[in-house]
């Protein structure tokens, strides 16, 4: 068997991803050799520097005249891959520019460690979106979990940090080994870990497999549903949010969750929900089951939310919501009257990322002035910072999904999409769920306009990097508005199902 080699001409197509390996080790030495006492936080620009080179790769490579592949198709390039990486770098990056000058040597001991260590989980992210291989997504994966759980960590002083690290820790780890186990089951009935060659293999296999293929599904969708933080393997997500510092919060509600999706969307249409295997109408089964898994979270997510006293917590909840938002353009079928899923969820997943790194930002404001992150922290919000109210007020609109936001335009085009291929129960979830979490939503804005402040006017005390990304997500939020058809429209006409999606065309 010939080997596969990687040519010096594919370090191009790697240009993102060698990138960041190389910000990231560079980052690394330079806070060894620098004394301690030196103030870290300009690793952080040469980190958003890093972020922002990889970013103007990744847009190179959106609109290919074909995709790339590497490595006997384990590693591919394309617009599905381009769109998703573009959301994890825009995600970091936002997070490492709000981190700027408000994380504190007392909050996390380690600064620098913290700025190096957001990049190698964004390559992980990276290394999902275009992997199509098992073993290529199952090295993404860890090297996403791994630094992952150390940033959770990093508040070492902290109880509650150490609780939802080792309950992060613990979990991960067995949702990874289910995964695993998942893809054995793959392998063992293909004989390749390719997959494009496992979905030709599982249509060739004999009907006795048929448990097999039924039980190698369960596992895996068990094992993403625990990485994107679905209902109801979401019981990781609120201790560890609120455990962990807020842009480590911040980075698993948005790019962890974007990873997860990125491999869960083309795993399930490569491997299992296209076409009939072993001539049994499998994929129908696949789909209800994403269906069922979608209306779970969205259900749990927000009636629990509602009964929430604590900010990270109630996002926690929320974002377990938006998992189930996310995951109805997968579940429904791809079809003549509809073939825009793709769209819609990428839509969604912009709005939602603006809209949750812009409240977390809010989140961190609050935290510099009060010092706990209770929802109790908003109260009189408007009379200490009428701005920072407003900012609130649109991200909070587009959280809910009201008009005219982002979050409104990204649950309409998911809606219409569901009612199109006829999904009429899954879509009265929907906007049943929806008029659920107007309840909490609006208890935030009840909160900075009809509560007085606890224990007389806090000062509110914003650092320019952060103020900066809030108005940057509010202004991304309002303008995905006014003008969605303008983003839907570029991602429909780039977007290829057989060329972009399909790994076995």
């Amino acid at each position: 068997m010939e080997p596969i080699r990687l040519e010096l001409s594919d370090l191009g197509v790697l240009a993102p991803e060698l990138t960041l390996v190389a910000a990231a080790v560079v980052l690394s030495l330079l806070d060894l050799l620098l004394p301690r006492q030196m103030n870290r936080n300009w690793l952080g620009w040469l980190s958003l520097a890093g972020i922002i080179i990889a970013a103007v790769f990744a847009a190179g490579q959106l609109n290919p005249a074909e995709p790339k592949q590497l490595l006997n198709f384990s590693y591919r390039v394309d617009d599905f891959a381009a769109i998703l990486k573009l959301v994890l770098l825009a995600g970091a990056g936002l997070i490492t520019l709000m981190s700027i000058g408000s994380v504190k040597e007392d909050e996390i001991p380690h600064v620098g460690e913290f700025y190096y260590l957001l990049l190698p989980a964004t390559l992980g992210g990276m290394i999902m979106a275009s992997s199509g291989d098992l073993i290529t997504i199952f090295v993404g994966l860890e090297l996403l979990s791994i630094t992952s759980y150390i940033l959770v960590a990093m508040r070492k002083k902290d109880k509650r940090s150490n609780e939802g690290a080792f309950k992060y820790l613990v979990l991960g780890g067995v949702s990874s080994a289910v995964i695993l186990y998942g893809m054995s089951f793959l392998y063992g009935m293909t004989g390749s870990t390719v997959i494009r060659e496992i979905n030709a293999g599982l249509g060739q296999a004999s009907h006795g497999m048929l448990p097999l293929v039924y039980l190698s599904f369960f596992l895996l969708l068990a094992g993403f549903g625990f990485k994107v933080a679905a209902a109801p393997f979401h019981m990781w997500a609120p201790d560890v949010y609120q455990g962990a510092p807020t842009p480590v919060t911040a980075f698993l509600a948005v790019v962890s969750k974007a990873a997860a999706f990125a491999i869960l969307f083309r795993f399930m249409y490569n491997v299992y929900a296209i076409g009939d295997v072993m001539n049994l109408p499998f994929h129908d089964d696949v789909l209800l089951s994403l269906m069922v898994v979608a209306a779970a979270a969205m259900i749990v997510g927000n009636f629990i939310a509602l009964r929430q006293t604590n900010m990270k917590r109630l996002l926690a909840y929320s974002g377990i919501a938006n998992s189930g938002y996310l995951m109805v353009p997968i579940a429904i079928q791809f079809s003549m009257m509809h073939y825009s899923n793709f769209a819609e969820f990428a839509f969604y997943l912009i709005a939602y990322l603006f809209m949750n790194i812009g409240i977390f930002a809010v989140l961190m404001i609050v935290e510099r002035s009060t010092g706990d992150d209770e929802i109790k922290g908003l109260a009189g919000l408007y009379y200490r910072a009428p701005g920072t109210a407003v900012a609130t007020v649109l991200l909070v609109l587009s959280l809910a999904g009201l008009p005219v936001s982002g979050g409104f335009f990204g649950k309409l085009y998911i809606l219409l999409g569901t009612l199109q291929t006829q999904h009429y129960w899954l879509a009265a979830v929907m906007i049943g769920t929806s008029v659920v979490s107007y309840y909490f939503y609006f208890g935030l804005i009840r909160q900075m306009f009809m509560r007085s402040e606890d224990g007389g006017a806090q000062p509110i005390r914003t650092s320019v990097p952060l103020g900066v990304t809030m108005w940057l997500c509010v202004a991304a939020s309002v303008v995905l508005g006014l003008f969605p058809h303008w983003v839907i429209g570029y991602l429909e006409r780039i977007f290829s199902l057989t060329q972009d999606l399909f790994m076995f065309s």
